[in-house]
């Protein structure tokens, strides 16, 4: 018999034979999909997690959202590089994820799950359940992920695979730039960060104390790649990266704009993929969401992220935004002819 259950209490969770395994690291590969990540972010961003759970025998699913005016969304925010359910692997974990849609249809009537993957299946296999539990569903595209897929190259060969112009930079700025990769958690090499992060062309910092916090957690579980760049004894340039289950996570990147010219970023960018490709030896590299332009030299893989707005068509709350939905299609395929 299938049990629903919705909670706010992550400790709660935590303590539980099924969940507080299926939500750790030992199972998640991704920073993203672990208790400890919605738990930072509901200490330290404001969130508050509404997990909906469904559960027969050894099997569960999890959708981790958050309220928002206008009903629940992804329990995500701008650290999070993609959201999806959370699944057991055993065969009845689709029809959990249905049920789960059907026992929502309640209390909700329309759902919002920005940052969605489609390359594991996520987004395809959320519409799927949704949709046959009665809801409509509106997929959009609302973001880009840059990724390298390695297929055994070292670093060197890597390398030559990489634009004439960034390996021109790299040959001559090198030498001035002074590097280190760290693998654990240094207060001062943080506090260099923070420092250099301010003066970059960044936008102001949504959460330091989140990223600090998670930087400490990383480190401790020997996940953390911390970079550091000096150029005539100042530091310059600093990258916080992760390393798990064969992936390296490239979080936050900045670099003084005073040291430009030296090309700080792209110098201390090669040293840390040196470290994760040779040391590490992953597999892949996830540049997170954006389409900065940068990305491109270093990513050779660009995938989509999704937004499904979940509906419930019966509700007279939902007919507004359909019709508005229904016109913006129209003109779209007016505009096309």
């Amino acid at each position: 018999m299938i049990a629903i259950a919705y909670t706010r209490d992550l400790k709660e969770v935590q303590s539980d034979a099924l969940l507080g395994p299926l939500l750790s690291a030992d199972r998640q590969g991704a920073p993203f999909d672990r208790l400890a990540w919605w738990q930072a972010l509901e200490q330290h961003c404001g969130l508050t997690p509404l997990l909906a759970i469904a559960r027969e025998g050894d099997d569960a699913a999890v959708l981790p959202f958050t309220l928002g005016k206008d009903g629940p969304r992804a329990l995500a925010n701008w650290y999070t590089f993609r959201f999806r359910p959370i699944l057991t692997n055993g065969p009845a974990a689709p029809a959990l994820l249905t049920a789960l849609a059907r026992d929502l249809a309640r209390t909700h009537s329309r759902i919002v799950l920005s940052g969605m993957p489609d390359e594991d299946g996520s987004a395809t296999l959320v519409e799927r359940a949704f949709r046959v539990a009665g809801w409509l569903s509106i997929r959009e595209e609302c973001d880009t992920n840059h990724v390298l897929t390695l297929q055994g190259r070292d670093y060197q060969t890597y390398l030559s695979g990489r634009p004439g112009p960034l390996r021109t930079t790299l040959k001559r700025k090198s030498g001035k730039v002074d590097v280190r990769v760290l693998t654990h958690f240094d207060p001062a090499i943080w506090a260099a960060y923070e420092d250099i992060y301010a003066e970059s062309w960044k936008p102001e910092e949504g959460s330091p104390a989140f990223l600090r916090a998670f930087a400490e957690a990383e480190g401790a579980a020997g996940r953390l790649r911390l970079g550091i760049a000096h150029v005539g004894g100042e530091p310059v340039a600093a990258q916080m990266w992760t390393v798990e289950g064969g992936t390296a996570f490239i979080h936050k990147l900045a670099h003084r704009e005073s040291a430009k010219s030296v090309s700080p970023g792209s110098v201390l960018s090669a040293a840390l993929f040196r470290h994760v490709i040779d040391v590490d030896l992953v597999s892949g590299i996830d540049f997170g969401t954006g389409d900065n332009p940068y990305k491109r030299d270093w990513m050779e893989l660009v995938r989509p992220r999704y937004s499904l707005t979940l509906i419930r068509p019966a509700a007279p709350r939902n007919w507004p935004f359909l019709a508005k939905f229904a016109l913006r299609r129209l003109a779209r395929w007016a505009k096309r002819g």
